[in-house]
């Protein structure tokens, strides 16, 4: 995952969207947003990428983790199909970020406020000689999102990520829309309805 962290600064970002949604600590929603990542101010740029960087960035099979959408699971009507149409469109479309709210707000056990954010990337896979050494063609462009459900630490100030997911996973320095990375702070006590919320409970 260094390969994709390292570039979440805010010289070297090339997210290209942010989307998310704010619930109270009733559950009810309390609005959204959905934006050209550029076009957010510089400090909020860099707060956001470094909400963004906790996911990737945590430890691998203990905070991060690699699980697979069985074939019965990739199906019209999914939300493995929810997530990959969300990505192809790269969050603009403002009723499929609605429709995963939606299904987020109905499972996610959660007493207080907390905000749901998505953030959509396109990274340019450098290909590598023989000798290990990058080159300056591209292998493959990896199209993936980063989902952080952070608790609120203030007015619209969400807090470090407490769960959350990279999709498609980053595999072999490629993207494998067959598994998703999926992010526990707390490895000792997750939040499983997150797995229940993918289909993968």
């Amino acid at each position: 995952m260094l390969e994709l962290t390292r570039r979440m600064t805010l010289a070297r970002t090339s997210f290209t969207r942010i989307a998310g949604c704010y619930v109270d600590r009733d559950g009810d929603f309390e609005g959204s947003f959905n934006t050209n990542f550029l076009k957010i101010s510089a400090p909020e740029r860099t707060k956001k990428l470094k909400l963004a960087k906790e996911i990737p960035f945590s430890a691998t099979n203990v905070n991060l983790k690699k699980y697979e959408f069985p074939q019965s699971m990739r199906k019209p009507g999914s939300m493995w199909q929810l997530l990959m149409a969300m990505n192809e469109c790269g969050l603009k479309n403002d009723a499929l970020m609605d429709t995963f709210y939606d299904l987020v707000m109905e499972k996610y056990h959660k007493n207080a406020a907390y905000a749901i954010l998505v953030f959509h990337d396109r990274y340019d896979i450098p290909a590598k000689g023989s000798d290990g050494e990058r080159q300056w063609e591209s292998e493959e462009v990896f199209e993936y999102m980063i989902c952080a459900i952070c608790p609120m630490t203030g007015e619209y100030e969400p807090g470090k990520p407490e769960c959350g997911f990279l999709f498609p996973a980053f595999t072999d320095r490629s993207g494998d829309q067959n598994h998703i990375n999926i992010f526990q702070a707390d490895a000792d006590r997750p939040h499983r309805e997150l797995l229940e919320i993918l289909g993968l409970g």
